[in-house]
């Protein structure tokens, strides 16, 4: 068959020119008013590196519109290693072999601290220098309760399993153990040395330490998720799975209120926060809520919720907003109300109204005001540690360091040393820098 040029064009040489002679005295029949559009060498190789190299050669790279922006949007991988390297603490306790989830400060001297861990062991330890004092073994399970005593004589760790240890500091002696159900909660009395536990049945036990004479406080039959200590040491307030609030009577044994119902909570109780003189309470929840409860009158007084929460009808715990933690400041009217999608709500007390929403990247896992200022701190899930004043709603100072999220923090008195748990296995002591101080 003879393929003609008005047929396919531009297969017409690439056919024929595979009989052609490399000679220049080669030739081609053509057919009337054809002609020849490209001579193609099928002999040749396909184009190297250096073939396509010579045809970039004439390419312009260079946008205009982009001069000088050649590095926009793009991190450099010196950058990124600064950005994973940076570490703003000035001293790391890596003692733990597993996630840390508790830290908290000896009351009396704000020198010491106490970590429990994942290492199912609680260390105690200098913030200065971060020598162990005391290593707490024989724990079954992760430790996520560790706290000193009122005067910091003692250390009490609780596992997860609900074995609880009581250890006296300067004999470095473990004086006191006893075994409950899975652990929820441990808290010290403010005055005196007596110890409080909820459990996952719902059980509330009290013991003297070291004695071990113990009272029990009655269960609803669902998880004590939350307790705390009033101020005055005569009176707890516990939180349950069920969205309950019970005020109780710690001499008596029993429960002075009872919240619940339409103006209680409708999903678990996950933290608890009372003022400084004991008379108003903040209860945050699953549900996506915080009240605010008259502990006098054991009556629901303020709700707080934000856009974007389920809020108070939500019956789906997985779709509300969840409060992580919640805190009175001491020298304002104001409170604190973190959630788990990464808010940071600031409330006027006396109007319930919302004055700032403080954004975090990442879920908040914990708040803490400062004792004599308005300033309130926050870890959350992103590792960062961060200041915020509570006047203006402005972010103030930003600690990194953790890779891995932070799981508890604490403050001293002054508000000049942070100390952070995370998931990353470490304790890290950060010394608060800030130029109003």
């Amino acid at each position: 068959m003879t393929l003609y040029p008005s047929d396919c064009p531009t297969f017409f040489c690439g056919c024929f020119a595979s009989s052609m002679d490399n000679s220049e005295e080669s030739a081609i029949e053509l057919h009337g008013d054809e002609e020849i559009i490209e001579v193609i060498d099928l002999n040749d190789t396909e184009p190297g590196p250096d073939d396509l190299a010579d045809d970039l050669e004439d390419v312009d790279f260079d946008d205009a519109g982009n001069a000088g922006d050649d590095n926009d949007g793009w991190e450099t991988e010196d950058e990124m290693e600064a950005e994973a390297e940076q570490d703003d603490s000035d001293l790391t306790f890596s003692k733990h072999t597993g996630s840390v989830f508790c830290v908290s400060l000896d009351p009396a001297t704000n020198n010491l601290a106490v970590s429990g861990g994942e290492d199912d062991k609680a260390y105690v330890w200098r913030v200065s220098d971060g020598e162990v004092l005391l290593e707490c073994a024989g724990h079954k399970d992760s430790v996520t309760c560790a706290m000193f005593s009122h005067d910091s004589s003692l250390v009490a760790s609780g596992d997860m399993s609900g074995l609880i240890k009581v250890w006296k500091v300067e004999t470095k002696e473990e004086i006191w153990s006893f075994e409950v159900g899975d652990l929820e909660w441990l808290e010290w009395h403010p005055c005196a040395p007596v110890l409080l536990a909820g459990t996952n049945d719902g059980s509330v036990w009290m013991w003297k330490i070291p004695a071990g004479d113990c009272k029990t406080f009655q269960s609803p039959a669902c998880q004590a998720t939350s307790g705390k200590i009033l101020p005055d040491g005569k009176r707890a307030v516990v939180g349950y799975e069920d969205g309950t609030v019970r005020v109780w009577d710690l001499k008596q044994g029993n429960a002075i209120h009872v919240i619940k119902g339409q103006d209680g909570h409708q999903g678990a109780l996950t933290c608890l926060a009372c003022n400084k003189d004991g008379s108003l309470m903040l209860t945050g929840s699953v549900d996506g809520c915080a009240k605010l409860i008259n502990i006098t009158a054991g009556k629901v007084v303020g709700t707080f919720s934000v856009e974007g929460g389920k809020g108070k009808d939500s019956k789906d715990e997985e779709e509300s907003n969840s409060v992580e933690s919640v805190g009175f400041c001491n020298i304002l009217p104001l409170i604190a109300v973190a959630y788990l999608d990464g808010t940071l709500a600031i409330y006027d007390l006396s109007t319930q109204a919302l004055r700032h929403r403080c954004r975090h990247e990442a879920g908040i896992v914990h708040l803490q005001w400062e004792e004599s200022s308005s300033v309130v701190s926050t870890c959350s899930l992103d590792g960062a540690l961060r200041l915020w004043d509570a006047r203006s709603g402005n972010m103030v100072a930003e600690y990194k360091g953790h890779t891995a999220e932070i799981l508890d923090f604490t403050m001293n008195r002054e508000a000049t040393l942070a100390v952070t748990a995370s998931g990353d296995n470490q304790v890290k002591v950060f010394c608060l820098q800030r130029p109003d101080r």
